[in-house]
């Protein structure tokens, strides 16, 4: 790089010598590159090119959602009175906001069949551990000391972890061969420890595509124990419009906007995981709550029975902006949204299950299992299927997920992509086959164009190398 060149002239006004503090100034010179403006922007834009995102390719990442955004979501959020509102203002000064939270919520109420809704929460595993709060603070209050939650061996890792920060005991229930929740194996527990049992955590369908069909005796099961029904709602996109947790007999549930609702999700965030509750619980949720009196709406704090706040002022503003959006312009396609996930997963499913091994002979619903066990015998493990993706410009799915199924593969296509999307994802997968028939250690060693190689998946997750440097 030349010296001398600026990317940005101040001018040739000088500072005064007391505008800034001199314990404050630097002795010597910062070492800042000297590039032009234009050397700049492609610096970064070169940097942004190595990312891969939803508008790069097909990202069927299964159990976490990656799909579409629509622009217009982005606009909305952008919005100067959406934008610049502080959140220190008044709620006289932000009706409009306020309008928006509280509309969000009753929308949110039809579609999850609850009586009430927090937006507090930040994310999906935040929405779990306040909903698990909400359940603590009820047996408190009716004076019952109930200590373990039923967590199902297939479920998210964020299940077991919120129920234990909120202070409970996880008992494990097994899944049948069928890939749900085994009836027998719950009767058991319930039957051996059923005074302790607070709460069960389910998703539905759950962590293998699968609906629980028995969701009706489960929840019988639980209320008749005095216990309660949480909902993760991982999984909502694939049954809105056609059921909901209510429905289902759950007491409490989380919904992933970023998931259902279309908002930006990875990178650890943004998020937004608001919890939805039945009526004898409603007086537990954090606050405050927002709340309309027929002429204005206005932030709740006079909840004596509340959790408490989780969240500072009132969650992710701009993403409840963007799901508000999205289901405003989806409207009564919402339900369209569901038809064409679960559709979606069902066609990849049977145009792959003669090539590849599926964890369950069953119907999916929105994502599927597969059972990679034969390709690893051929030579190729999981992780190798995984990484030769990424030359096909396809996003990794979700790989050794969930635990009970060997050499797991989730795939999850979302309604978001086209048939010749899905076409090209069905040919990447079955030439990927043929060559770790024919030549193993072509996808063995993928991936081949990707600007990274190969990496320390542990290390690369909890030492992650954020300087750049152009060799």
């Amino acid at each position: 790089m030349d010296k001398g060149i600026t990317g940005v002239c101040f001018g040739d006004v000088e500072l005064a010598d007391n505008t800034i503090s001199k314990e404050f100034l630097r002795n010597e010179n910062i070492g800042l590159p000297q590039m032009s403006e234009l050397e700049v922007l492609r610096h970064y834009k070169e940097m942004s090119d190595k990312n891969f995102c939803v508008e790069t390719g097909m990202y069927p990442l299964g159990s976490c959602t990656m799909k579409y955004n629509p622009k217009v979501n982005e606009l909305m959020a952008s919005l100067e009175g959406f934008a610049n509102l502080h959140p220190l203002a008044s709620d006289e000064d932000s009706q409009g906001a306020l309008e928006l939270m509280y509309k969000l919520q009753e929308a949110l109420k039809v579609l999850t069949g609850m009586d009430a809704i927090t937006l507090q929460p930040a994310a999906g595993a935040h929405g779990e551990f306040s909903g698990m709060l909400v359940i603590k603070k009820y047996f408190e209050v009716k004076g019952e000391n109930r200590t373990k939650v039923i967590v199902p061996d297939s479920a998210h890792g964020t299940n077991p972890a919120s129920a234990s920060m909120a202070g409970f005991e996880i008992i494990e229930v097994k899944s049948d061969d069928r890939g749900q929740v085994d009836i027998n194996d719950l009767k058991l527990l319930l039957e051996n420890q059923g005074s302790d049992i607070a709460a069960i955590m389910m998703t539905n369908p759950n962590t293998v595509g699968i609906f629980e069909e028995q969701v009706l005796e489960i929840s019988k099961l639980m209320h008749e124990n005095g216990s309660l029904l949480y909902y993760d709602g991982a999984n909502l996109n694939a049954i809105m419009g056609y059921s909901n947790p209510a429905i289902m007999g759950f007491d409490v549930c989380h919904i992933n906007l970023h998931k259902t609702f279309s908002t930006p999700h990875g990178g650890g965030g943004p998020g937004a995981g608001p919890i939805g509750v039945v009526e004898k619980l409603k007086d537990y949720l954090p606050k405050p709550t927002i709340e309309f009196d027929g002429e204005k709406y206005y932030r709740n704090y006079d909840l004596p029975n509340s959790i408490g706040k989780v969240r500072s002022f009132y969650g992710n503003f701009g993403v409840l902006v963007r799901a508000y959006t999205y289901i405003l312009m989806m409207g009564k396609d919402l339900k369209h949204a569901t038809e064409d996930a679960v559709l979606n997963a069902n066609y990849l499913m049977n145009k792959l299950k003669d090539v590849y091994d599926m964890a369950y002979n069953e119907k999916c619903m929105h994502e599927f299992v597969i059972c990679g066990e034969k390709q690893k015998e051929q030579g190729s493990s999981t992780l190798h299927i995984a990484k030769r993706l990424m030359d096909y410009k396809i996003h990794p799915p979700t790989v050794y997920f969930p635990l009970i199924v060997h050499e797991a593969i989730m795939v999850e296509p979302t309604e978001s992509e086209s048939k010749e999307r899905l076409d090209n994802f069905v040919e990447v997968m079955l030439k990927i086959a043929e060559e770790i028939k024919q030549n193993p250690e072509m996808v063995n060693s993928a991936p081949h164009n990707a600007p990274i190689k190969k990496v320390d998946e542990t290390l690369a997750a909890r030492k992650p190398d954020l300087n750049y440097a152009k060799k």
